[in-house]
This record gives C-alpha cells, structure tokens and sequence, in this order.
C-alpha cells in the first residue's frame, strides 16, 4: 500500500470515527494542514450522509427490544466472575437495560459491533461499481499558499464539474477559466470561462477520458477569456487528480 493508499484508508476511517488515541490525533492534523486530506474526508462525510439520508425511519418493535435485552443480559453474564454470576442469578429480575446502560463491556461490544458494520459498509462501498454519479477522479485545486480553493469532480460518462471550497475575488473587467492538462505537446486546453466562483459544470465531455495526474487549474484572465488559447493571467489555483475513494 503506497503512502497516498495509507492516507485515503486513513481519511475513510476518520469519516467513519474509526480512529483514537495518536492515528485520531493524527487524522485531525492532517485535516487542519493538508488540503487534499481535508477534501477527501470531506467527500467521504457528504457521501456517507447521503447513504444515511435514504433509510427510512423505523421504530423498534416489542420483539426488537427482547431480543436486544436477551442479547445485552447474556453479555453481561459472560464478562462477569463465577461468584458474581452465582449471585446474579438469585437476584430479582430488575431492569435489565438500565443495568445494560452503565455497563462498559456491553459498550465496549456495542462499540465493536458498530466498527465492524462500518468497516463492512466501507468495503462494499470501495468494492461496488459506482453509478456514474459518483466521480472516478477528483483533483483538489490548491492555491500558492497550499490552501484548498476548488474541486474538480469527473465522472465516467466524460462530464465534470467545478465545486468551489472559498470564496474568490474576481476584479471588475476580468473572469476566472478553467483549464485542464493531459498532454503536454498538445498544451492546456480551457474548459470553462466564469464571472464568479460557483459550482458549474466543465466542458470535457469533448475531450479525451480524464485520467490520473491530470492537470486542472484556474488563472485570472480578460472577460472574454485568455486572447491566445493559453493562460495569460495569473495562475491562482491548481491540482492533479487522483482516483476517487
């Protein structure tokens, strides 16, 4: 597994509240200095949210609630010495979820059980093919102060998309365009021309398939756009693009 491998497994299990002790303190300084982690975990939050969004709300039946206190009394009794399981089975029948409720083995089980259906969640998500309305590549545009600025979403079917991350300033009489890179002979080539940072779709579907390390960026041009098919102006954000999560 290469490091960028590493970081993106690391960046999934943030999402998912994975992680604690040093790998979570890690992961949260990641997320304050490196603009790329920052973005994926991002990514992989507004996904996972939208996976959440489409259960339905359900409420616990009678049946449910037996078989979640049977199953909470038995952990109960498992993690307890003889004598005290001895003790426990001549005492009244008392509330069982409230014992449950300041038992730490049970959470410890609970926090377990929770773990391993989000690492399962995690490993259909990664293993699923994806409908073309997830990206295959997102590139992170970067400004010269490595602050992220943009995301450059491309999808499957050939379209992509431009997600601003900050507010841009754009002066009176010029205009933000968008380019991206794949070969170097042939030369940027501009894909979008706008008045305003916002989110809008990008012109590649013309173009060859989006592949890994490709080149985006943004320079600051006349309103009409750049004069001679390349940038002109200054270039205020870039990035490469790497397989989506």
């Amino acid at each position: 597994m290469t490091a960028q491998t590493e970081r993106e497994a690391m960046a999934l299990e943030y999402a998912l509240g994975l992680l604690d002790g040093e790998s979570l303190a890690r992961a949260e300084q990641l997320e304050a200095e490196d603009g790329r982690f920052a973005a994926v975990v991002t990514i992989w939050r507004e996904r996972l949210n939208e996976i959440d969004l489409t259960a339905s709300p359900a409420e616990a039946g009678p049946e449910l609630w037996a078989r979640i206190a049977a199953s909470v009394e038995r952990i109960q009794t498992d993690h307890r010495p003889a004598q005290i399981r001895t003790a426990r089975a001549v005492r009244p029948n008392a509330s069982i979820l409230t014992g449950l409720w300041h038992s730490l083995p049970v959470w410890r089980a609970a926090g377990l059980s929770g773990a391993a259906a989000a690492l399962s969640l995690a490993l259909a998500l990664a293993l699923i093919p994806r409908p073309s309305s997830h990206p295959i590549y997102v590139a992170v545009l970067m400004t010269e102060a490595a602050a992220p600025a943009a995301i450059v979403n491309t999808y499957r079917d050939g379209h992509a998309e431009l997600i601003p991350i900050e507010p841009i300033a754009v002066p009176e009489g010029k205009a933000l365009q968008v380019w991206t890179l794949w070969d170097r002979e042939r030369g940027p080539v501009s894909i979008g021309l706008l008045d305003r940072a916002h989110s809008v779709p990008l012109d590649t579907a013309r173009l060859p398939q989006t592949g890994a390390d490709q080149l985006f960026e943004i320079s600051l041009e006349p309103k009409q756009g750049s004069p001679t098919g390349r940038p002109t102006g200054p270039v205020l954000m870039k990035g490469t693009t790497h397989p989506a999560l």
